[in-house]
């Protein structure tokens, strides 16, 4: 059985002695906002205690589309601040930048090797992205989910926190690490990673359009809570959020055909720690005349402090630089030994001396 251990981090921060080991990305290309936060890493902030968990800011899969490169050295330091102003420690969380750990990019080329065409052909997030002129897209954006298994595969991942959306490159993570398995004699050499994908928030809708996930390339500013927004922003976009006219449902049943008030009563539940039918409980037959009012206050309460944490380390870039310096150093630690065992079952070239 292969062990996932990580060796002793380079600063001293304690190793990890279980079985798991837990990897996951945000890209650099533009705000953070709610969807982002209950998605993605708040949930990286309660997994951080229980298994080790190797963060990073996911610049190479941003450039699979233009990406300003005046821009991309702040817009990763902005993501860590975000991590950092979540509740992530960088003492018990590694974060680093993924071009910073050169065995990413290695480890893609040789997955590229072992994935077949035909598996990716049958990705659907390609067809989405990529539209009616796929013949435009880079190949970076076809082999993407190749990149993926890459960055999970390199520390030998057993656990991947992924939304519903990213299920299905993880279902192929899984098919590149058994046929390499297979294909090079190494039985368990590279584990099956599993999602994570339980709990509230993992899907967080548009504010004007319950059906659309919200998202930072929305033209609406409107349909977004972005994590720098101040308590003024944030309380009037979930004032003006879409609705209906009628009151708010006592039961779960009652969301049925209902996607924005099913959206606004998930975002209250996962922002308060609380199940959809805890939410109805409290506020079932009222109308959103309270509902909407209740949902701003805890919003602002969550958020707004995050916003505030976010400022200031992003108006100390050296500290953020230095925190993501020290935690590519440790993700190497883990990454360079798996390389250097996977170019060896290849059977690349090594030298004897």
């Amino acid at each position: 059985m292969t062990d996932h251990t990580p060796a002793p981090a380079a600063d001293g921060a304690p190793a990890y002695a279980g079985p798991e080991l837990i990897v996951s990305g945000v890209q650099p290309s533009g705000a953070l906002h709610l969807g982002n936060y209950l998605g993605a890493l708040k949930k990286f902030v309660a997994l951080q205690d229980k298994a080790p968990c190797y963060l990073f800011v996911a610049d190479l899969h941003a450039i699979t589309v233009w990406q300003d490169p005046a821009l991309m050295a702040a817009q990763t330091r902005e993501i860590a601040a975000a991590y950092l102003a979540s509740g992530l420690n960088p003492d018990i969380a590694t974060i680093f930048p993924q071009s910073a750990v050169r065995a990413h990019a290695e480890m893609a080329w040789i997955f590229n090797c072992v994935a077949r065409v035909g598996w990716l052909d049958r990705m659907t997030q390609f067809k989405e992205k990529s539209g009616k002129h796929k013949e435009r897209s880079s190949v970076g954006l076809y082999t993407y989910p190749v990149l993926q298994a890459a960055d999970i595969l390199i520390y030998k991942a057993t656990a991947v926190p992924v939304g519903e959306d990213q299920k299905q490159h993880l279902e192929l993570t899984r098919d590149i690490a058994q046929k390499f398995n297979n294909d090079f004699g190494a039985p368990g050499y590279f584990p099956l990673p599993e999602p994570l994908i339980q709990g509230p928030g993992a899907r967080v809708m548009s504010l004007r359009d319950g059906k659309a996930k919200m998202s930072k390339s929305d033209p609406s500013d409107m349909s977004r809570i972005n994590l720098m927004d101040d308590a003024d922003t944030i309380s009037k976009k979930i004032r003006k959020a879409t609705t209906d006219p009628l009151p708010v449902p006592e039961t779960i049943e009652g969301l049925a055909d209902r996607p924005e008030v099913d959206n606004l009563v998930g975002i209250f539940g996962a922002l308060a720690d609380k199940t959809k039918a805890e939410v109805l409980a409290e506020f079932g037959g009222q109308g959103f005349g309270a509902f909407k009012p209740a949902l701003a206050d805890l919003a602002v309460a969550r958020l707004a402090p995050i916003g505030d944490e976010m400022r200031r380390y992003m108006s100390d870039p050296a500290e953020v630089d230095r925190l993501l310096a020290r935690g590519a150093e440790r993700a190497s630690l883990i990454a360079e030994p798996v390389l250097e065992e996977t170019r060896r079952l290849v059977g690349f070239w090594r030298s004897r001396g």
